[in-house]
């Protein structure tokens, strides 16, 4: 590609919102009184919104944005509802019940998002696609054929091993050692998906208040008082899922989620034949790096979306763009440099449970801390939240709600300056795990 193609000015919002819009919901007064507050309106507070005032429970949503501007649609739209800890780090944090019961669940996620989309006839583009992911070495090649087996033997996920000679199958690249491939995840378009619930949400009786901060929270007698940037709200329950969105409403929350950055590119469309090369089975796409890189054909094909974490925490700089431009040259030789149309981030929340959790204090139920895997989790704990609060034991029950919410991060108080220090030791792990590439690839 030419250094004019590279040189080429790209769009600095969301890929997806070239064809998804989000106009203006109706402003509506905020009443005195309500039985659910939900604050946060993105996929997880929509969703609960959705199971609270279907069986009649008074709710009033917040959101200090407009619906539709935070990570519900800026994310790469691959629904895989993974976790991040292997099998043995569960068992070993949490025991071996729950962590089973972690595993378990994300199927039952994933199963459960593709009836709603096909109950509720919301249209997003989503295609079960299956995944692959990269080994950049041998060591990780055996890692990734051991998890295969495990999907297959404990979950019944038709999962299995991707041999170095067979990876062109899937993905037109000699960068990788090896893989596997797992057929229970696909793609969608998120913004497509927000605006899906979105609709089936304005089709009951709850209140959306978009642009509306929740400013702080108070305990009373008999529930919690709210206090907005439109006035004042007792709830008799409140529910709070605003992720990697959570400002100062709620300091003991922020304490706790850690906002980190994703950028995602988007490259100018590809010539005839270079989809059919570089993605021959129009999977979804990652490896076994610490930055977790992602990629994935967009949904009409015509292009490659790139993804991976941004290690800035102010500004718009040019740097992370670049790097990831840098990273899909050296998966694709054939598109270094490529010219790019869209290049923006979001906000993902990490917790030190590295688990997405719903956990409870006094009157407030928390769905939040999904680690990077909202399109499938969000949804499904906004659900689990609103049975929670509405009593109904079975429907609520989950191997993620447990008390107490995640321990608090040491010196952090809202401003993430860590983040430049732990990305500089994750890229030097991953130039540790390339250097180990080569010499095997010497031998």
């Amino acid at each position: 590609m030419s250094t004019e193609a590279s040189a080429r000015p790209f769009k600095s919002v969301p890929y997806w919102w070239d064809d998804c819009s989000f106009a203006p919901l109706p402003v509506r007064p905020v009443v005195p009184r309500c039985d659910v507050a939900i604050v946060g309106g993105g996929y997880a507070g929509l969703s609960a919104a959705i199971e609270l005032a279907r069986v009649g429970r008074s709710v009033q949503l917040f959101d200090r944005l407009p619906i539709g501007q935070a990570a519900s649609s800026r994310n790469g739209g691959m629904a895989s509802g993974s976790i991040r800890p292997s099998r043995k780090q569960l068992i070993r944090r949490f025991g071996e019940a729950r962590a089973n019961g972690i595993l378990m669940e994300g199927k039952a996620a994933r199963e459960d998002l593709w009836t709603f989309l096909e109950e509720e006839k919301v249209e997003c583009d989503f295609f079960l696609s299956g995944l692959f992911d990269g080994a950049i070495n041998q060591h990780e090649c055996d890692e990734l054929s051991r998890y295969a087996e495990l999907l297959q033997r404990f979950l019944g996920i038709e999962a299995y091993s991707v041999a170095r000679a067979d990876v062109s199958q899937y993905v037109g690249t000699d960068f990788y050692a090896g893989g596997f491939v797992r057929m229970d995840i696909g793609g969608l378009h998120p913004a497509k998906l927000l605006s899906g619930i979105l609709r089936v949400a304005q089709a009951t009786d709850a209140v959306m208040h978009e642009n509306t901060a929740v400013l702080g929270t108070s305990a009373e007698v008999g529930g919690v008082r709210v206090a907005t940037s439109r006035g004042e709200v007792f709830a008799k329950k409140m529910l709070v899922c605003t992720n990697a969105y959570t400002d100062g409403f709620d300091p003991w929350l922020r304490r706790r989620l850690v906002p980190v950055r994703s950028r995602i590119v988007a490259t100018e469309p590809l010539g005839d034949g270079a989809m059919e090369r570089l993605m021959p089975k129009r999977m979804m796409y990652g490896d076994t790096r610490q930055l977790s890189y992602y990629y994935r054909p967009s949904p009409d094909g015509s292009r490659i979306l790139f993804g991976g974490r941004d290690g800035t925490t102010e500004g718009d700089p040019l740097a992370p763009t670049t790097h990831l431009r840098s990273e899909l040259g050296r998966i694709f030789p054939e598109l270094a440099g490529i010219g790019l149309t869209h290049s923006w981030f979001g906000q993902v929340a990490m917790n030190r449970d590295m688990v997405p959790r719903m956990f409870t204090v006094g009157d407030t139920v928390y769905a939040t801390g999904f680690c990077g895997s909202g399109v499938v989790w969000a949804r499904w704990l906004g659900k689990k939240a609103a049975f929670k609060l509405l009593g109904e034991t079975e429907k609520a029950r989950s191997a993620f709600d447990f008390d107490p919410g995640p321990k608090a991060v040491p010196f952090y108080r809202g401003r993430p300056w860590f983040i430049p220090i732990v990305y500089s030791l994750y890229e030097w792990r991953d130039t540790r795990a390339m250097r180990r590439k080569n010499e095997n690839e010497k031998r």
